[in-house]
């Protein structure tokens, strides 16, 4: 029997970058320019020096004349967008090839001070920013406690889900330019809302923000226009997740939403983790997807479809408390469609997908009311105020409070791990 993955790098047993992880992201140094690195323990591993050094010309050679220019260093640009074009046996090479770099068993980095200190950074000395350029932005409404809860305060249990909602993965196109990296403060914003009982709608600061607890997955190569992706092959086209809060305005989003459905109430931010997580390292935490009833149509249908054993919370800091609080704990299993469904269906009709966009779940809930991932379900629609450690209530998130989002998986004496998507409130304009 072969003995467990060892870094050299000395990683504590409860961080969520050990060896088995590698997660991709975009990281700045002072002074310098934004690069690709890997996240290990309390560090960031420049890819761009190792690029140089030819321990990655694989990858070079499987990017096609053009996307990027030949002769352009993929892993010193400040996107991964030309590392998620090359496709999943690059990945997979270039994942091999790092984790053989920090083995113990490896002598390369690990018996060399001096390129040691060219190729590591502290993670809290560098700058993290937007892993890829993202072109579109989707965002699934795949859960199916969140989607019965908010279905029951509109219309009542009988009617709590749509007719179509367990026969497709329900979905609209969000706004890309406005999503932001961890850390992003976040504007409330100001809208139109009309209480039921009011004549005429007013114009003011939403008075009823949430958040929404998500994931989301980067698309590596895409699919021609008028091409659709077979769901057996949905898997090819997806590089790593990372985590998201889908911030909401929900009076903007009771008014405004019939009969398109969401926009102002979402569009003015949406946070996520820098750090992307691979289908690789995840492999080890998939769970077969349950039975869906009724039986989807034969294109949702894949033969070995799958979800991921991922555990999630959302903590609450405001800015009278010392220590965030968990208010929500939930599973990435809570979804009932599958990634492959969602990219299948998005692409039934011929959708060109590309490198580096973004497809997110919708808000993850389970079946207790501790595991509802949104205030809008905490809270009941403001009915029922979550009652804090220190004697405050809130229906909504106010000024000042810092959401945080983290999800992990646990494996054998370590942990596979997303890292965190924060954001604090700041007063609207």
């Amino acid at each position: 029997m072969s003995s467990p993955l060892r870094s050299y790098v000395e990683v504590s047993a409860d961080s969520h970058f050990p060896i088995q992880n590698l997660p991709f992201g975009i990281f700045q140094p002072k002074q310098a320019k934004p690069r690709v690195g890997v996240a290990i323990g309390e560090y960031v591993l420049d890819l761009s020096i190792l690029e140089e050094l030819g321990h990655f010309d694989f990858v070079e050679a499987a990017v096609l004349s053009g996307n990027p220019p030949k002769g352009q260093r993929v892993f010193s640009q400040d996107s991964l967008n030309a590392f998620l074009a090359v496709g999943r046996p690059a990945w997979r090479h270039a994942r091999e090839v790092i984790q053989h770099l920090l083995s113990a068993e490896t002598p390369t980095l690990r018996d060399d001070a001096k390129l040691r200190a060219h190729v590591f950074h502290e993670q809290k000395d560098v700058v993290m920013q937007l892993p890829a350029r993202i072109g579109n932005y989707t965002d699934f409404y795949s859960s199916y406690h969140h989607a019965h809860n908010v279905g029951t305060m509109l219309r009542g249990p009988e009617n709590a889900l749509m007719p179509n909602w367990k026969w497709l993965p329900v979905a609209y196109h969000g706004r890309a330019s406005s999503i932001v990296i961890s850390g992003t403060e976040v504007r409330r914003p100001n809208g139109q809302t009309k209480p039921p009982d009011a004549a005429a709608p007013g114009f003011g600061p939403s008075k009823s923000l949430d958040y929404e607890l998500e994931m989301a997955f980067l698309i590596g190569p895409g699919n021609s226009l008028g091409e659709p992706v077979p769901i057996d092959r949905a898997i090819d086209h997806i590089f790593g997740f990372v985590l998201m809060n889908d911030w909401s305005a929900r009076d903007i989003q009771a008014w405004e939403y019939q009969p398109l459905g969401p926009f102002l109430a979402k569009n003015f931010c949406t946070s996520i983790s820098p750090w992307v997580v691979t289908l690789e390292a995840l492999e080890q935490f998939r769970k077969p997807l349950p039975p869906q009833d009724p039986e989807p149509l034969p294109y949702l249908r894949g033969k070995n479809d799958f979800t991921f054993d991922i555990h999630l919370e959302a903590h609450l800091k405001t800015s009278s408390m010392d220590a965030p609080h968990i208010i929500t704990r939930t599973n990435f299993q809570n979804l009932y469609w599958s990634v492959a469904q969602q990219l299948a269906h998005h692409t039934i009709n011929g959708c060109n997908l590309q490198p580096g966009d973004l497809l997110a779940s919708g808000t993850i809930s389970g079946p207790t009311e501790e595991s509802r991932g949104c205030m809008l379900e905490l809270t009941w629609r403001g009915a029922n105020p979550l009652k804090l450690p220190d004697g405050e209530t809130r229906k909504w998130l106010e000024d000042g409070d810092t959401l945080t989002i983290t999800g992990c998986c646990e494996g054998d004496g370590y942990r596979v791990g997303f890292g965190e998507v924060s954001g604090r409130i700041l007063p609207a304009v």
